[in-house]
């Protein structure tokens, strides 16, 4: 070692001053309410569900471990792959339909015309009205004997099904239910709408391109973000059906399944709620939870991976 070369004492710590250290605790203080309330209802039930679903557990005993033994039944149990593949069809079915129902009805009612506010406002109200109420409604609404849709339907001598009855209707049922609440998708993708610059319509109407050329080259580029976000959005929703299924299927089992007809309305959700309130397997439905879990952040993290091929952003 050069003993000429200086010697580099250690930078000493910065400290906190006494008033820092106050406002630090007193900040710490204000939002300890978060604080508790995260780790008491989401970290803990997190890693508690975690631990339950290892175990045989009913709500009255010790839980027991067992080990992967629920998630090996849950692969021999048929309800488990008729709920899911219920569950995906609304995935893959309705919520493309519910998306494409909202994108139309932003881009009607973003034209300027007498009363538009008006209408606005009518094609958003059903979103508001909850799900309880909205779902019983429409039982009323699809009886087979006198609801309004078959009445309309024989006023036009088209067939009338007996939608909630027949295990062939049953989710297009709910399909009808949630393009009947697309009114705030719509406001979402409104509110894009006017966001996108109008010097690019008249640049495009310059040179000569049509309606749909405009709307295929600048509206849906310009809301490409946002239909990523109502699609992932979407698909958890879908995902997590429960409370229309459950009315719509009167709340009773029918061989031993809420699902209604042939199980035709046994989504995730609902057997997950069956196999835990009902059965009270309450290990059984965290292994379920957990499979949930997995699926949608799969499904959520491959939208994100290959939405670069298709969602493009400002300055992009």
């Amino acid at each position: 070692m050069n003993a000429s070369a200086p010697v580099h004492s250690p930078r000493p710590k910065a400290r906190w001053s006494r008033k820092e250290r106050r406002y630090f605790w007193l900040g710490l203080a204000f939002a300890s309410p978060w604080i508790v309330g995260f780790l008491a209802f989401t970290v803990y039930p997190f890693f508690g569900s975690l631990y339950l679903s290892l175990t045989e557990y009913d709500l009255f005993s010790t839980p027991r471990w067992v080990g992967l033994q629920n998630y090996e039944n849950i692969l021999q149990d048929d309800r488990f792959y008729t709920s899911l593949g219920n569950t995906f069809f609304m995935a893959f079915v309705s919520v493309p339909i519910t998306l494409a129902a909202s994108l139309l009805i932003a881009v009607v009612l973003n034209f300027k015309a007498r009363g538009i506010n008006y209408y606005r406002t009518i094609f958003y109200l059903p979103s508001v009205i909850p799900i309880v109420a909205s779902a019983l409604l429409w039982t009323w609404m699809l009886n087979p004997d006198f609801g309004l849709v078959n009445m309309a339907l024989r006023a036009f001598g088209l067939p009338d099904p007996a939608w909630l009855l027949d295990p062939r209707y049953t989710k297009p049922s709910l399909i009808l239910m949630s393009l009947w609440g697309s009114g705030a998708g719509a406001l979402i993708f409104l509110a894009a709408l006017q966001g996108v610059p109008k010097q690019y319509y008249e640049a495009a109407q310059v040179d000569g391109a049509g309606a749909w050329h405009r709307f295929w080259k600048i509206t849906l580029p310009a809301l490409s973000p946002i239909i990523l976000f109502q699609l992932i959005m979407g698909l958890i929703g879908a995902f997590q059906i429960f409370t229309e299924s459950y009315i719509l299927a009167g709340g009773k089992a029918d061989g031993g399944s809420l699902g209604g007809p042939e199980q035709s309305l046994l989504f995730y959700a609902v057997n997950l709620y069956q196999e835990a309130f009902v059965f009270l397997k309450m290990g059984y439905a965290s292994a379920l939870a957990w499979i949930l879990f997995i699926i949608v952040l799969l499904m959520t993290l491959l939208l994100l991976k290959t939405s670069g091929r298709w969602v493009y952003y400002g300055g992009e």
